[in-house]
This record gives structure tokens, sequence and C-alpha cells, in this order.
């Protein structure tokens, strides 16, 4: 059986950092089956803030890739779960 990994993905400054992360996402593609996002609008300090939730899928060189160019990112911090 495939390892499940999942990727916690909290984002402080959304609008900053949308694009960039959008274009990482779009380059890794093929190794995201399931992408969720959440953001709490009703609280306005929290309204810039985002959690994003991705299940990977495929090859583990790949994912390992996609990790860390999201880890390199400012502002960006990651948790991942391995079953």
């Amino acid at each position: 059986m495939e390892q499940l990994i999942i990727l916690g993905v909290m984002v402080q400054e959304r609008e900053k950092m949308a694009l960039r992360l959008q274009d990482i996402f779009s380059k890794y593609g093929c190794c995201i089956k399931t992408r969720l996002g959440l953001n709490e609008i009703d609280i306005p300090e929290a309204a810039n803030a985002g959690l994003i939730i991705l299940e990977l899928m495929g090859d583990q060189q790949e994912c390992l890739r996609l990790e860390n160019e999201i880890h390199a990112l400012e502002g960006v911090k990651v948790r991942k779960m391995s079953f």
C-alpha cells in the first residue's frame, strides 16, 4: 500500500502568498489528490490567514520536493502527517 501523506499549510498573509502557492500547487499538481482551503472570515485579525490541507499521492520524491518548496516560503508553516 502506498504511504498516505497529509500536509497542513498555514499561510499568514494569504493575499501576498496566494500566487506563489498556486504556482507551486500547479507545478506539483500530479502529486495532489485532495486540496482543502480553510479560512476564518468572521474574525478580522484572522481574515488574512488561511489553512490549506493537502492529501498527497504518487512519487514520494516528488511529494518531498513539493513539501520543501512550500517550506521555503516566508510566512508559511508546514506540518506533515504520514500513515
